[in-house]
């Protein structure tokens, strides 16, 4: 285990400000500093930095705490890898001693999952270019049906699967891996009637997926007929998490700056590069997700969208579109006229009609538009009505007045209908979202004060208001650590006196870090969840701001056992309780 105070030498040489910095565009609110969370979608920023005390907080999804937690979170991973990326950031030498007395969990190897990556990659790789007459063809369909040079296919590393049912694995298990290694790596599988292993890839060429740090972290395997699945990708494992990861990110970080073409499928992406266009990516296998939203925020200020020109290929656009605005994206896309993908288009009208293609990209607002108007003819006068509705609705949602009012005046124009009545009904659309807006701000208000979904602390709505007062304690002891010194030397709570499972649990784990001289709490994102360690950060700001005192604590105390006092009587009702009264109520009244 990492000692205490090698961790304590990470923290004190990682600023929060530079950490965060890096991922984040911060700007100064006061001596605190404010930015866009990138661990949800928001416009208005309410994630939030605070320097002092080297903490973050995000108000819009409660995710908070310190430096590790921080890279526990934007970095996927877990509390000793995150120590371990940040030591390396700092330029620390990590030494190991003995067990943590508080947690002591076996460590997965991950290192040695990124080995068996590069050498799975390998034996693909010579294999494509071996005797085999199957690797010949797969060779074959690289250079000559895909147009590809050696030298991009070794650019990529690209390989071939052998139509085989074990000579990976048995290669695989003579280089020392296990076959519960390779079947968790999701190289091969197992069949569980008989316990055999065997290659999980078979006949394809393969294409390895490598991460912005230059990992072999997946793969991904096509076929070369029409066979079905066309695609084979890697499942989920411990080095590799499809919703987080983009093909290619890894070489086109360096040109996209300015701009990523975000494409569907690896070929195209190839394609791409092999030509010079090489800020291409594309996503694994599935539609594009929040979080690789997120990650394209982190290396570029537009994305252009080429997908396949099919109705999938439409929807998938209109969804990648969303996506990315809320992440503060510029968006446009391309279609490729006479082809169904760029790869094809490229083959037929060669790379500098491509890149017109791109100059010509539609705008986020156009594409939706024509979208509409594809599916009405507004020469006749009901189709134009339902048009004209949904562009209404379209416009509605865009923040910036000047910007609407660009749109409504192409819009009336395209429509022969008069600027002020297309403005007067996006207004009207405007009044009714912000009126349901606020309805439901207020419901989820109410809903969040008693405990309504809320996961972290289950226990919170069987009895709001000794969970109420157990955060307020809680938060006093959080920020003063003289106060827990004192709560623990002169007994004056214990366990009994918390009634939700967490309040215990962190009444527990304060005790062991108050015995143990932990008062920074530095191990605090390897005892609780990312999402424990947001509800504690929340609890700690709560009393940041506000009179803290010995005798606010023993106020505060008071209130917390005279509250468990009247739940343990029976002289408050739970929320299911009063549920229950009620449903009985409008029984009585039918």
């Amino acid at each position: 285990m990492i000692s205490r105070e090698t961790i304590e030498e990470i923290l004190m040489r990682t600023d929060i400000q530079s950490l965060v910095s890096s991922y984040v565009t911060l700007k100064r609110a006061g001596s605190n500093l404010r930015g866009l969370c990138p661990f949800h979608s928001e416009k208005s920023p309410s994630f939030t930095v605070y320097p002092a005390d080297n903490s973050f907080y995000c108000f819009g999804c409660g995710v908070g705490g310190d430096q590790i937690s921080f890279t526990m979170k934007i970095e996927h991973l877990d509390y000793p890898d995150a120590v371990e990326f940040l030591a390396r950031r700092a330029g620390i030498t990590i030494v190991e001693t003995g067990n943590n007395s508080y947690k002591n969990e076996p460590k997965l190897d991950k290192s040695r999952f990124y080995q068996m990556n590069v050498d799975a990659a390998r034996f693909f790789n010579a294999y494509l270019f071996g005797n085999d007459p199957a690797a010949k063809s797969a060779l074959a369909y690289f250079t000559e049906k895909r147009g590809l040079s050696v030298a991009t296919i070794k650019h990529f590393g690209l390989g071939f699967a052998p139509d085989s049912f074990d000579t990976f694995t048995r290669y695989m298990l003579g280089k020392g891996y296990t076959r519960d290694e390779l079947v968790t790596g999701y190289l091969c599988r197992r069949n569980e009637e008989r316990g055999h292993v065997y290659d999980a890839f078979r006949n394809r060429v393969m294409f390895p997926v490598i991460d912005v740090s230059g990992n072999v972290i997946a793969f991904g395997g096509r076929v070369m007929d029409d066979s079905k699945p066309k695609y084979l990708n890697s499942s989920d494992t411990p080095v590799f998490k499809k919703s987080r990861n983009l093909f290619a990110l890894n070489f086109a970080r360096q040109t996209c700056a300015e701009s990523i073409v975000l494409c569907e499928g690896y070929m195209d992406v190839i394609a791409l590069h092999s030509v010079g266009i090489t800020n291409a990516v594309a996503t694994l296998g599935t539609a594009i997700t929040s979080e690789q939203a997120r990650l394209l925020s982190r290396y570029t200020k537009k994305v252009i969208i080429s997908y396949d020109a099919d109705e999938a290929g439409r929807k998938a656009a209109q969804r990648a579109l969303a996506l990315l605005e809320e992440v503060g994206l510029e968006v446009s896309v391309i279609s490729v006229p006479g082809a169904k993908d760029p790869d094809e288009y490229i083959k037929t009208y060669g790379v500098e009609k491509f890149k017109e293609v791109i100059g010509a990209a539609k705008s986020k607002f156009d594409y939706r538009l024509d979208s509409i108007l594809g599916k009405y003819d507004i020469n006749l006068p009901q189709d134009k009505i339902n048009a004209l509705g949904e562009v209404e609705k379209l416009i509605s949602t865009v923040y910036s007045v000047a910007e609407r009012d660009v749109y409504i005046h192409t819009v009336a124009e395209k429509f022969g209908i008069a600027f002020q009545s297309i403005r007067a009904d996006v207004d009207r659309i405007q009044a009714r979202n912000r009126a349901a807006a606020k309805r439901d701000e207020g419901k989820r208000v109410h809903e969040a004060a008693v405990g309504y979904f809320d996961k972290v602390n289950p226990d919170y709505i069987k009895a709001p208001a000794v969970a109420k007062n157990e955060e307020t304690v809680l938060g006093l002891m959080l920020v003063h650590p003289d106060l827990r010194h004192t709560v623990y030397r002169d007994g004056l709570l214990t366990d009994d006196d918390f009634f939700t499972d967490l309040g215990k649990r962190i009444f527990e784990y304060l005790r062991v870090a108050t015995e143990s001289g932990n008062d920074h709490l530095i191990d605090i994102s390897e005892v609780f969840s990312a999402e424990e360690v947001g509800r504690i950060t929340k609890m700690k700001f709560s009393r940041m701001e506000v009179t803290n005192s010995p005798e606010v604590l023993m106020e505060s105390i008071a209130s917390l056992k005279k509250a468990i006092a009247a739940n343990a009587s029976g002289q408050t009702k739970t929320m299911d309780e009063l549920a229950e009264i009620i449903r009985r109520r409008q029984e009585e009244q039918k």
